[in-house]
């Protein structure tokens, strides 16, 4: 399994990675390439999208990134050209993306724990990163997501004999060990640095102030009175632990949701997760814990247990039984396999149906793969170019930091 990389990281790789043509080093002869309606796309843009391919595949696939990008480069202009359409439908559509887009930048803010927007502002400018290139990507990515969702996705449907199908064709991929899907509530007793420091602090204050000289029998005695304390202190905070964890569980049992006690009470590492902890399968586990929850169904939750860290709650959110499993509980699943089966040729002719009602010219020496023989080519007239001069000329200076 590969490493975790941490959320603050992860969010600043995407981040980059959404921005990436903003990004490009080279300097490019600027061109118009192609013509998609009103809008143009420039050479810069195109070979900006060749360098994020580059990165995307190196990432996917770092030993066979070459024969991956040679099989996608070739789509490079189709789906800038795609991409223009479905923002041009958007219009349409009255799509503006504006309020999804908010509440996707804070909840990055969120996972990336900073105080404010303006704080996630700062954090992408010291990574290089343009701010409003970003947002604009980023309400790009949610127009279209919004635009396939409404124009074709809507329009799909599986029927039950399509599912039963898919479920007898694909058995043997389904066959799956045992295994439990569990979140957990951590509380830690609350133990001092160092519990006998007091004690010793007294006895030496006491020790110079009398100016009586220790002995190894005080010293003894001071040992054993320190060990006390400490088994005192330590013996109070387990109970103190063990109270509040016996708190925590009378409130799920009352109706409380486990995932928003985890993340208000837990002091484990994915309390911010709602105290996922992820799949194990059977064996993986300490016996004692593998017996009890490999006894629970899904939904169950546990008595308080008693750990080496604490006291910890545990749920099983799923409890997956060995072998093929029933179609009921894969029927989800199969339906969306289905769904993404039918979106991608359902998609690819309605964007050729777009593209049959726009006016779309591409340059000689490019090629868009998707091109529909029934496309109308706009005619060249005077207006049209200085439409297209005044748009390139607005590109240049925004990229340069005019605008």
């Amino acid at each position: 399994m590969a490493a975790l990389i941490p959320m603050k990281k992860l969010c600043l790789v995407l981040l980059a990675l959404a921005s990436l043509p903003a990004l490009a080093v080279g300097q490019v002869v600027e061109e118009i390439i192609a013509r998609v309606n009103n809008q143009i796309v420039t050479r810069s843009e195109f070979v900006r999208s060749k360098d994020q391919l580059k990165d995307e595949v190196k990432q996917q696939d770092a030993a066979n990134a070459d024969k991956l990008y040679a099989t996608r480069e070739r789509d490079i202009l189709r789906d800038l050209v795609d991409q223009q359409l479905l923002l041009d439908k958007g219009k349409d559509l009255g799509i503006t993306g504006d309020t999804d887009l908010i509440k996707r930048l804070d909840q990055m803010r969120k996972d990336m724990k900073l105080e404010s927007m303006e704080a996630l502002e700062k954090a992408a400018t010291a990574q290089g990163i343009s701010y409003e290139d970003f947002k604009q990507n980023m309400r790009n990515q949610i127009i279209t997501q919004k635009v396939i969702g409404e124009e074709v996705g809507s329009h799909l449907s599986m029927t039950k004999e399509e599912i039963q199908k898919f479920y007898d064709e694909h058995k043997d991929e389904m066959q799956q060990p045992e295994a439990i899907h569990l979140s957990e509530i951590l509380i830690a007793p609350k133990l001092p640095a160092d519990p006998s420091a007091p004690a010793k602090s007294e006895a030496t204050k006491s020790e110079a102030t009398e100016g009586i000289a220790a002995t190894p029998d005080s010293a003894s005695a001071q040992q054993q009175a320190d060990k006390a304390a400490k088994q005192a202190l330590e013996e109070a905070a387990l109970a103190a632990a063990k109270a509040k964890a016996d708190d925590v569980l009378d409130q799920i049992r009352k109706g409380a949701t486990f995932d928003e006690m985890a993340k208000k009470y837990s002091e484990g590492p994915s309390a911010s997760q709602g105290g996922d902890l992820g799949i194990f399968k059977r064996g993986a586990l300490a016996k004692e814990l593998g017996d009890k929850t490999f006894a629970m169904k899904t939904g169950d939750v546990s008595e308080v247990i008693r750990t080496k860290q604490g006291y910890v709650i545990l749920k099983v959110t799923e409890h997956q039984t060995a072998g093929v499993p029933e179609m009921k509980d894969v029927a989800p699943k199969i339906q969306d396999a289905l769904y993404y089966q039918k979106l991608q040729p359902a998609l690819r002719a309605y964007l050729t149906k777009l593209r049959e009602e726009a006016y779309i010219k591409i340059n000689p020496g490019y090629l868009d793969t998707g091109a529909s023989p029934n496309q109308t080519v706009p005619i060249e007239t005077t207006v049209a170019k200085e439409a297209d001069a005044k748009k390139l000329n607005k590109k240049r200076k925004k990229k340069l930091g005019v605008l």
